[in-house]
């Protein structure tokens, strides 16, 4: 068979129905084979948004997502998407068309160097310069993508090679002598966190993304239940742990909850599970956790130390490390930490944030409490980045995991609405609502199409301020109001955009409008804009950059003169949180 065969029956043997796409000249070979294939092809309007896709597309179904782009641009639209899965370690693959083999390097027509372009910011980048190496090659990248700690592997791939003939083997073998992912974490570390943990008075876990990649939420909340130690999570850990149990704290770090960012400083033993402690969840890093021994789990021995010096270091996969933490505590004595948890619950009730609001324009605590009562805890959420992220991120309760998708590390505007749409792709039972801001949705506004085209029915909600939200309230709080180039004056009509693609749209402007538009919308079954005119003087709570975690601006302080007492002090800047 020809090369271009051979890549689609690699995609097939690996389970893939779907990839997210856009064609161009040397990929003509491969899609004159999809041209007759099974696969699904989904055209998007432009590469970022097939990158973004195939991110919300794994990490709603915890399979690899599959993008395409051509060679030059199309490969340069795509590496936004990568950088974006290498940072929150989505596992996707990314098939990226070149120039023929003779003309790499000449500087040919539509020619970049992908490989050395995606190489700082992919799990594994590979270049086929023969048609025989495709087979194996496209298998390995699946499972360098999915195992360990997941993330992007780019396939670069030659016209001529697509072009060219090969025996496809009847057995693939992976061979990867370097990459042996460590699984179970050695015994004797897990027993020093475990006499760690039971000698703690105010244990707090800390749970990342890992958690949900590794499918260990189970275990986390047996964990946080035996222990009595409250649950606090970053962002990209968000859903892993109900957020209405008892013992949740919310998201912790620069917007996070304040429940979480006081508990944290509090404490005396910080349990990390999959997380990286990235800058946005430590704060100033020397204030971080100033009382607690620290115990790290992670897949990823890079991360472990990086940023914050940590006591009991642990390698391995979170659920196999979490089942045997369990086993151990729970053949020791029972741990009595009724006060540290009834304390924490107390607090944690004192300081919940306020949601509902009669004000026009409309406020975002507002907006976010009619979503949730409009939606299920099977409903997929996605959000966009800046204010819009931050404020669901805070206000919005997640209940489980793969249901709360959004772009942590990287920070990418426009992230929202394409991840919604390859969420719904591979989760077409479930609803799913993309909470956008709309500066990052004018980003990838033309997508609209794809969405009617193949009728993917998903609510995309404008959080509109005509702001670039999060710089303008940097610019209030601390570069003295100096509002530069923030202000988004020419805007369109965002119902009207819609309608001129053929998709649904509506406007709400006044409180107890959106829950019965959002209900509405998912009921209908068809892609629906709603652009929700929102407060741009609205500003979240939030830990100035360099600044501890308990020193919070844009909200109520909380000062604790004695363990366990807690008095109240009103900051400068009140913005409706209590």
């Amino acid at each position: 068979m020809k090369g271009s065969q051979a890549i689609i029956k690699s995609l097939t043997d690996e389970g893939v129905d779907v990839v997210f796409g856009y064609p161009g000249g040397v990929l003509l070979p491969l899609y004159d084979v999809i041209y007759d294939s099974d696969l699904k092809h989904i055209l998007v309007r432009h590469e970022q948004c097939a990158a973004h896709a195939a991110d919300g597309y794994a990490r709603a179904s915890g399979k690899v997502g599959v993008c395409i782009g051509t060679s030059g641009p199309g490969a340069t639209n795509l590496v936004t998407g990568i950088a974006t899965a290498y940072m929150d370690s989505a596992p996707i693959v990314a098939l990226a068309g070149q120039v023929g083999t003779s003309l790499i390097g000449n500087d040919a027509f539509q020619e970049v160097d992908t490989i050395g372009m995606t190489m700082p910011i992919s799990k594994h980048s590979y270049q086929a310069m023969d048609p025989s190496e495709i087979p194996q090659m496209i298998r390995s990248s699946f499972y360098i993508a999915r195992t360990g700690r997941p993330g992007p592997v780019v396939v670069d791939l030659p016209k001529d090679v697509q072009e060219g003939e090969l025996d496809y083997p009847e057995n693939i073998t992976i061979d990867l002598p370097g990459y042996k992912p460590t699984k179970k974490g050695h015994p004797l570390q897990v027993k020093k966190a475990a006499e760690l943990i039971l000698t703690s008075k105010k244990p707090v876990i800390l749970a990342g993304g890992g958690v949900i990649h590794s499918n260990s939420s189970d275990e986390l909340q047996h964990l946080s239940e035996i222990i009595g130690a409250p649950v606090t999570t970053s962002l990209m850990g968000k859903g892993c742990f109900p957020e209405d149990h008892p013992l949740s704290l919310g998201m912790l770090g620069m917007h996070g909850r304040m429940s979480s960012n006081m508990m944290v400083d509090e404490c005396d033993c910080l349990i990390a599970v999959g997380c990286r402690f990235s800058d946005r969840t430590t704060g100033d890093v020397n204030k971080f956790a100033p009382n607690a021994k620290i115990i790290h789990i992670d897949v990823d021995p890079a991360e472990i130390g990086k940023n914050i010096t940590v006591n009991v270091p642990i390698v391995g996969d979170a659920k196999i490390i979490l089942s045997h933490l369990i086993r151990i505590i729970s053949q020791t004595k029972s741990v009595n930490n009724h006060d540290w948890a009834d304390y924490v619950k107390s607090f944690r009730t004192s300081c919940m944030p306020r949601l509902s609001f009669d004000d026009i324009p409309l406020k975002p605590q507002q907006v976010i409490k009619e979503i949730s009562e409009a939606v299920t805890d099977d409903t997929i959420v996605t959000t966009d980045v800046g204010q819009n992220q931050m404020w669901m991120a805070h206000y919005f309760t997640s209940r489980n995991p793969r249901k709360f998708i959004s772009s942590g590390g990287l920070g990418t505007m426009g992230f929202g609405f394409p991840s919604a749409m390859g969420a719904k792709v591979a989760m077409p039972d479930n609803d799913v609502v993309a909470v956008c801001g709309d500066g990052g949705f004018l980003m990838v506004c033309q997508d609209l199409a794809t969405v009617k085209e193949y009728d993917i029915p998903v609510v995309v909600c404008v959080l509109d301020n005509r702001y670039l939200g999060m710089v303008f309230q940097w610019q209030k709080l601390f570069y003295d109001e100096r509002i530069s180039q923030t202000k988004l004056k020419a805007m369109p009509d965002f119902v009207k955009l819609a309608e001129a693609f053929g998709v649904n749209a509506y406007r709400v402007e006044r409180p107890g409008e959106m829950k019965e538009t959002l209900k509405d919308a998912l009921n209908s079954g068809e892609p629906t804009l709603i652009d929700v005119m929102i407060d741009p003087n609205e500003i979240l709570p939030m830990v100035p950059p360099g600044c501890g975690l308990t020193e919070i601006v844009g909200e109520y302080k909380v000062e604790r003169e004695n363990p366990g007492e807690i008095t109240y002090q009103h900051s400068a800047k009140e913005t409706g949180g209590d």
